[in-house]
């Protein structure tokens, strides 16, 4: 069988990246699949971030994706036309070469391209964000006629993919229920392969939180939360770790207010230590796909606690057994909770013991065999 993954980038440390990574290494190592992953717009000097394996076949198109942003109107509109050619004509010429089974694409980056190749190929769009949230354009800062013209594209957009595509993936049954005019569309969940090298014994006054440094992951709402808890409890610690565009903005926020014991560190390949060390794990996302944060700390026995937003913080977290899920945008709810955790040892552990029962629910072996399931359905 011979599948192909379209994306944008391999080279940064989003979840996204290293879901693609690793179903593809699976596919190929485990199931012995012909895969391939064009990479459109990552260029030379950018390595991969997450480890490909050698038997996976990448094909870097290097395309300038983002170059008309140099220029002011009306050149900015040739210019991504420009590169909107480039990228249907690439892709189909690869598409051609390399005459595949199954085309899978993801939600937020060119489905609608993807799903109008014309080619036998199966066309599978997987979504990691739910899809309220995909190219909605809330996280940018936008004009009257920008935001008219996101939204005529949205829903030609949208339209695209429920009419070509043969398979709509989705994260959480949420998520599923708002794609009612797709063709067919599945329910398969993330997983984690994060290495456990020891479970948290909640004992630490550590809380963590990890994540992109981006509107969408709800920082300033941690920062508030922060706020509320710090002059409580001024022997705990609250360790951010991620990268990002709000990463300069986010550190002023903590100087000018004032905000004690909580800092802001680079992301690190080790998380998993991090994870171990710490008794509490807090997310605070405005949306979500299906984070992978939550299943990399139930994994290592750390209780979370999460906004119960779109949608997938409610699919991982069992409320009151590994933890409390939020209603969403309750400020004074999260502190509460997060105090009655951060005072109730004996309550940490037994919800530790919950989440990593929890979390093998959410194996590698499992999720693959749904997909590999869809796959030969197909």
């Amino acid at each position: 069988m011979k599948i192909i993954y379209i994306v944008e980038s391999l080279a940064t440390t989003g979840g996204v990246e290293r879901m693609i990574t690793e179903k593809a290494n699976y596919l190929s190592d485990k199931y012995g699949y012909n895969v391939s992953i064009i990479v459109c717009g990552q260029q030379t000097d950018q390595p991969n971030y997450f480890h490909l394996s050698d038997s996976v076949n990448q094909i870097n198109l290097c395309i300038p994706l983002y170059s008309q942003y140099k220029y002011r109107y009306p050149k900015r509109l040739w210019v991504k036309y420009r590169i909107k050619k480039q990228l249907v004509n690439d892709i189909n010429e690869k598409i051609r070469q390399l005459d595949p089974n199954i085309i899978i694409g993801v939600g937020h980056f060119k489905a609608n391209i993807i799903c109008s190749i014309d080619c036998k190929a199966k066309k599978i769009i997987e979504c990691h964000e739910a899809r309220f949230f995909t190219q909605s354009g809330l996280s940018q800062h936008q004009g009257k006629l920008s935001r008219i013209y996101q939204k005529y594209y949205r829903k030609r957009y949208f339209r695209t993919i429920e009419t070509n595509a043969d398979v709509v993936v989705t994260l959480t049954q949420g998520d599923k229920n708002l794609w009612k005019k797709a063709k067919h569309v599945v329910v398969i969940p993330n997983f984690s392969t994060i290495p456990v090298y020891s479970i948290s014994n909640c004992d630490s006054k550590k809380v963590i939180s990890v994540g992109r440094l981006s509107w969408e992951k709800g920082y300033d709402r941690l920062l508030k939360i922060w706020e509320i808890i710090e002059p409580r409890f001024p022997d705990w610690h609250l360790d951010i770790f991620g990268e990002g565009e709000l990463e300069n903005s986010l550190n002023k926020e903590i100087t000018d207010k004032g905000i004690k014991n909580v800092c802001i560190h680079q992301f690190t390949k080790n998380i998993n230590i991090e994870y171990s060390k710490s008794s509490i794990c807090v997310i605070t996302s405005h949306y979500e796909g299906f984070p992978l944060v939550l299943l990399e700390a139930i994994k290592h026995g750390v209780p979370c606690i999460a906004f119960d937003c779109p949608f997938g913080p409610s699919s991982i977290l069992e409320d009151n057994k590994s933890g409390f899920l939020i209603e969403n945008d309750n400020i004074i709810q999260f502190a509460e909770k997060l105090s009655l955790l951060i005072e109730n040892g004996t309550l940490r552990k037994k919800f530790s013991e919950a989440a990593t029962n929890r979390s093998e629910t959410f194996t590698i072996d499992r999720v693959m065999e749904q997909w590999k399931r869809l796959f030969e359905n197909l």
